[in-house]
């Protein structure tokens, strides 16, 4: 039965929604992307005259979408050349969803997306309508056809695998790009004592090239280990410039809600690197230089009041 104008209306009104919710799930855009027009095909398909709360039914098939594909990405991402990082996002993408609450902006950031890497599907559903966008535990188990009490476990247990004991330390504007102006400032002096004055302890570094892009394969551990990384890193020469095609601008910028380094070429999102900041220092840094999870972040960049770049050519 072809759709009404109501009915596509309907799903309109959804779709921001439905595409936040599997982006927290799948971390990729264009898995979300995919996910979402797959439900758009089956609420067509449907027979829609049985269906009382379109809402909650577009709901429970993209959730039950995302389980399976997360299943299927499971066995992908263990043939996946080097780390696997979630795709970034720009301020005023509408995938951020929403990110009113503290809880809210946790979920989205790069940090939790990551840990949400470790979590079984269930978990992963379970914490995202949960945390981010409060759906109750009874609503969460008709979604996923589980009782309430098996719901309330698994979000007891995604969020004890989640919780880190550390608070991500939220910054205004102004903060972020200090935080940035100071972290780039470290990392380009070639002191790798300033660097480790900014990183705690068991700080991480984790890059993502999907065999695209040259990226370290594992991950770095430690203030020094990290800190010697990032001197190398930000040496500037030849051969990096060649393989990016020129000389980018590197700016100070938000991803995901955190601060963020982003480097620059011909208006094109080349690199991100996002800055996991909490109370006692620099955390976690997360670095995509993967193209195809890059296009999205390009794309945002042209509506994105940037200022003026930290290094101009870099």
């Amino acid at each position: 039965m072809p759709l009404s104008s109501h009915e596509v209306e309907l799903f309109e009104h959804s779709r921001a929604r439905l595409e936040a919710i599997a982006y927290r799930l799948l971390g990729s855009a264009s898995d979300a992307e995919d996910a979402v027009q797959e439900t758009f095909l089956r609420w067509q398909a449907a027979d829609r005259t049985v269906v009382r709360t379109p809402g909650a039914w577009l709901t429970k098939v993209l959730t039950n979408l995302c389980l399976h594909q997360l299943t299927s990405a499971r066995a992908r991402r263990e043939r996946y050349v080097g780390t696997w990082l979630p795709e970034p996002l720009l301020p005023g993408d509408p995938m951020l969803g929403p990110v009113d609450t503290v809880e809210q902006r946790e979920s989205v950031s790069m940090a939790v997306l990551v840990l949400l890497e470790r979590l079984s599907a269930n978990e992963r559903v379970v914490y995202v309508l949960r945390a981010a966008f409060g759906y109750s535990h009874a609503e969460i188990a008709v979604f996923l056809d589980l009782t309430e009490s098996n719901c309330q476990q698994l979000y007891r247990r995604a969020k004890q695998h989640i919780s880190t004991g550390r608070v991500r330390a939220e910054v205004d504007a102004t903060s972020t790009r200090k935080v940035v102006e100071e972290f780039l400032a470290a990392a380009t002096s070639g002191e790798v004592g300033r660097l480790v004055e900014l990183l705690t302890a068991d700080a991480t570094s984790v890059g993502d090239g999907g065999g695209k892009v040259p990226a370290r394969t594992t991950p770095v551990a430690g203030a020094l280990a990290v800190a010697r990384f990032l001197r190398g890193l930000f040496v500037p020469t030849n051969v990096k410039r060649d393989r990016i095609g020129g000389r980018p601008a590197v700016f100070a910028g938000v991803v995901n809600g955190g601060p963020a380094v982003l480097v620059v070429l011909d208006d094109r999102v080349v690199a991100v690197m996002s800055l996991h900041l909490t109370g006692e220092g620099v955390a976690a840094i997360h670095t995509q230089v993967n193209p195809d999870k890059l296009a999205r972040a390009t794309h945002r960049w042209s509506a994105v009041e940037p200022g003026e770049p930290l290094i101009e050519a870099w």
